[in-house]
């Protein structure tokens, strides 16, 4: 049976539909918002023998026939994943896999297909709306939801719910914020250098929407009529009340070892001590029957235990305070011949950043179901298995890799010079070569270093801290700087990026089912120290960009000409502006607006194209002296080609001091002489003067004709 929900949302209708589509997935929903429409099936499956995992997968596609394009290139369908559909679907991911009880191991998989985007609102918010709806009508899936997802921006001082996509394009936020009714579960957000109070503020104001949302979904439910959910826990393991009775103490002093191998040998150690006595001589069980699986197990919940009992008492694995930040070490200009380089070393994660600084033609095309745009700015993160000491294939990024550099690459973008002011395209790349938690935040910190040290003349350096948390009931302890115990036993990953002056980036992921607002806001206060803290210490590598850019750099140059001499500029043919191109050595680049971009390696040969380009397109200045061609001559004066396409008359009485009997005396067509205009009559006629000029550049005063 077809069911429809509806509320007005931001402005506009909300719809959610269930019973007529897919009628044999576990559950499918129909989201609409304006006229852009996500449909999202959920289906589950038995789990896989011995697996000991939550196998959730998200799938997120955009069809280009969602806004009526073909897709580009020979083949006409679409392959693989986009950029962008990878992040939705992390983004979708995020908020929904603590809502599942734990020991819940059935495959689960969720799929979003926009049917249509109606290129004003963003359809990746309603794939969490659409995943949470879906899994809460199937009757077999054991979600503890409803929760939703709203999007904030921050336009004149206010916030606007769901904001459009022009709205976007002038909005000091784009913020996403996912919860449940009574707490919020993720956030990603990106903004202009926004102070935490009023960051604070656009969650409240997000998570009032999702009240909302949620509400409309339990609307829906109850209309289906989804029976109660039930999950039978898998039965205890004898194990683990052992181990956390006998074992306890020495797991405890193992996580005391300074040191992230160290410490982990230590834990190795007590674990194949306790094996060798449970299961002696290679024994397939114990005395009471338990199987080495159910050990693994049951060591890693001793080891969950002590990690977070450590946390609460004030204790971290590395010795630290709660607020405490590890060693920072920063240096700049550490590779030669690249355009820009830094190495940022936070504890036992580094991160080795190379900048580089390209032309218009090295921006990255982006194409989809919006409007194509291309981006002047790129961050790539890459995470080789050696920075963790594993061995693994190489298979390309991954997606956790995208979504890593997706958070840095816009934490850091919000900073960045306006291209008007510095035109150049820059592709920043981090190299993480040591890890132990929040690279993606040390790459935020190694790419301002980098930033400056090539030249890019940044508004604000940017920093990014991690911070954790334990919370067991009421009683919660924030963890500054968490390392990859903290972030795996602990209960949430909260990153946080901006300058002395706000917030551009942030980031919240969980394992625990919410936290209130008093936890967001002692969070944002924490990470706010840690920043301003972090800021000095790459503050005292180098304090500001550098004034000149790198020469090995391109050199890169932008003028504004009138649209309507384009044509003039580029020549028949494209004669004119090949031949700039030729004799100068350099590169145009000439937009519909009229912005002309020029480059090239050569300092001396970028001046002379710009010299060339301002000469062929400015307007003719009366007083201007100008080194022009005879390209005719008559009884009466010389024709004289002042800019290609321009002639203006010397007449026979301007050639020279005294009097001239024949032009012919004086020129021939193809010379060339230095004319200063006196004149342009309202026909846009130009009259010149070569006595004037050659007065002018002797410094005398020209003769008369009187």
């Amino acid at each position: 049976m077809k069911v429809t929900v509806e509320r007005e949302v931001g402005g506009r209708k909300l719809s959610l539909t269930t019973g007529e589509w897919a009628k044999q997935a576990a559950g499918a929903v129909v989201v609409q918002y304006g006229e852009s429409v996500v449909f999202v099936a959920a289906q589950d499956g038995p789990p896989r023998p011995g697996i000991d995992f939550f196998p959730l997968t998200v799938d997120y596609r955009e069809r280009m026939a969602a806004s009526g394009k073909f897709p580009g290139g020979f083949l006409k369908r679409e392959g693989r994943p986009t950029l962008r559909e990878v992040l939705t679907a992390r983004l979708t991911d995020r908020p929904i896999r603590p809502l599942f009880p734990e020991g819940y191991f059935d495959e689960v998989q969720i799929m979003a297909n926009v049917l249509a985007c109606d290129q004003v609102n963003d359809p990746d918010v309603f794939c969490i709306i659409g995943a949470s709806a879906a899994l809460s009508v199937a009757p077999r899936i054991p979600f503890r939801g409803p929760l939703s997802a709203a999007r904030v921006g921050l336009i004149d001082g206010a916030f606007v719910l769901f904001p459009t996509q022009e709205e976007l394009k002038t909005s000091q936020l784009d913020l996403v914020v996912a919860g449940t009714a009574e707490s919020i579960l993720m956030i990603e957000g990106f903004g202009d250098q926004l102070p935490e109070d009023q960051m604070l503020d656009a969650l409240m104001f997000g998570h009032r929407a999702i009240q909302q949302i949620c509400e409309l979904q339990k609307e829906l439910v109850a209309k289906v009529g989804t029976p109660a959910k039930q999950f039978a826990a898998p039965a205890p393991n004898p194990l683990v009340d052992k181990l956390k009775t006998e074992a306890y103490a020495q797991v405890k002093a193992a996580k005391a070892v300074v040191g992230k191998q160290d410490r982990a040998e230590a834990v190795s150690a007590v674990k194949k001590e306790w094996k060798e006595k449970l299961f002696p001589n290679g024994a397939d069980k114990t005395s009471c029957g338990c199987t080495p699986a159910q050990f693994d197990h049951a060591m890693g919940e001793v080891v969950y235990r002590v990690v977070r009992d450590l946390a609460l008492e004030g204790r971290r694995p590395d010795g630290r305070g709660t607020t405490d930040l590890r060693g920072v070490s920063c240096s700049v200009g550490v590779i030669p011949r690249v355009h820009g380089s830094a190495l940022f070393t936070r504890g036992e994660t580094q991160s080795v950043v190379t900048v580089t600084l390209g032309t218009v033609r090295d921006e990255q095309k982006v194409d989809g179901i919006f409007p194509e745009t291309s981006k002047r700015f790129m961050l790539d993160y890459y995470f080789p298995p050696y920075s963790v000491g594993e061995c693994k294939p190489i298979r390309g990024p991954g997606r956790r890799e995208l979504g890593h550099g997706a958070l840095a690459e816009r934490s850091v973008e919000r900073v960045l010079p306006a291209a008007d002011r510095f035109p150049y395209t820059i592709r920043v790349i981090s190299d993480i070569t040591e890890s132990n938690g929040s690279s993606s935040m040390a790459s935020v910190c190694g790419a301002t270093l980098g930033l400056m040290d090539a030249g890019v003349p940044i508004r604000q350096p940017v920093a990014g801290i991690s911070i954790g948390l334990v919370k067991e009931g009421s009683r919660f302890v924030l963890l500054t700087d968490i390392i990859g115990d903290e972030d795996h036993y602990g209960d949430m990953d909260f990153k946080i990026a901006g300058t002395g002056k706000g917030i551009t980036g942030i980031q919240l992921d969980l394992k625990i089912d919410g936290i209130n607002a008093e936890i967001i806001q002692a969070t944002l206060e924490q990470a706010k120290t840690a920043r301003l803290d972090l800021l000095r210490s790459m503050l005292g590598a180098i304090q500001r960009p550098r004034k000149e850019i790198s020469p090995h750099a391109p050199r890169l140059v932008r003028r504004q000409i009138d649209p309507a001499k384009i044509g003039l500029l580029i020549g028949p043919g494209g004669k004119t502006i090949r031949a700039i191109q030729e004799e100068t050595k350099t590169t145009l680049d000439v937009d519909d607006t009229g912005t002309v971009t020029i480059s090239g390696f050569d300092a001396a040969g970028v001046e002379d194209a710009v010299a060339r380009v301002e000469a062929l397109t400015e307007e003719i200045k009366v007083g201007k002296i100008y080194h022009g061609t005879v390209s005719s001559v008559k009884d009466f004066g010389a024709f004289i080609e002042i800019v290609p396409g321009k002639d203006g008359l010397c007449h026979i009485s301007e050639l020279a001091d005294g009097y001239v009997k024949s032009v012919a005396e004086v020129c021939k067509p193809g010379d060339r002489m230095h004319v200063k205009v006196i004149a342009v009559d309202d026909q846009n006629r130009v009259k010149l003067s070569r006595k004037a000029a050659l007065a002018e550049m002797e410094g005398t005063a020209p003769a008369t004709n009187d």
